[in-house]
């Protein structure tokens, strides 16, 4: 059975979650990690969602703040182990569900073309691409990506 808890970026299994996405990062982006990886950090999100699958922490996602109506989803992100079982979007429903609680309208992010199940899995769940916004707006590998919450 899954279980979805909301918790904070001191959750020590979204910390284990997240290192394990960056890992994984390091190998798809190649000599562009650094540069994504500055825009990544954990410390002081107060929206994240972790999953368990009997007690194991198997997925990950969280917001925060971009402007004063819209989100920002960081760090989604679900074992290998557990891939193709619908976690990635019940994780994206629940951080949707929880944005709309906090009276946001939209959310977006910005995720790579070297990760195409994520650009799947966003589109599947109703974001469109949008022009690259802020830090990356000239990047040519990012996609960015908003949905309307309300």
């Amino acid at each position: 059975m899954l279980t979805l808890i909301r918790t904070n970026s001191s959750n020590p299994d979204f910390i284990k979650l997240v290192a394990l996405l960056d890992a994984d990062l390091k190998i798809r982006d190649g000599a562009d990690h650094t540069f994504y990886a500055q825009f990544n950090k954990i410390d002081s999100i107060n929206e994240v969602v972790v999953a368990y699958q009997s007690n194991i922490a198997v997925g990950c996602s969280a917001f925060k703040p971009f402007e004063s109506k819209t989100v920002e989803v960081k760090r989604m992100f679900v074992d290998p182990t557990y891939r193709k079982q619908g976690i990635a979007q019940k994780i994206l429903q629940e951080l949707e569900s929880w944005a709309r609680e906090l009276e946001y309208d939209f959310a977006i992010l910005e995720t790579g073309n070297k990760q195409p199940e994520a650009i799947a899995l966003y589109l599947k769940s109703g974001y469109s691409i949008i022009p690259n916004y802020g830090q990356y707006e000239n990047v040519a590998d990012s996609v960015c990506m908003k949905k309307l919450l309300v």
